[in-house]
């Protein structure tokens, strides 16, 4: 999955966004996991790339749609 830029999440609506929140967050704990069970990740930027993207979805929820998560 490549990296979802702030356009492209201003375009998506209310559920889209939860349910890219959702999917990132279970990414997310999956690479955690593994870097806990000392296995070898291959894209170990990808760790920074899923945090930030969470962040800028989480932003857009509480300044756009005032929902709280």
């Amino acid at each position: 999955m490549a990296i979802i830029r702030k356009s492209e999440l201003n375009k998506m609506s209310k559920e889209e966004l939860i349910k890219k929140l959702k999917e990132l967050r279970e990414e997310l704990s999956k690479i955690e996991m593994q870097i806990q069970m000392k296995r070898p990740i291959k894209n170990t930027s990808r760790r920074r790339e899923i945090r930030r993207t969470i962040a800028r979805i989480l932003t857009i929820l509480s300044n756009k749609y005032k929902v709280k998560l």
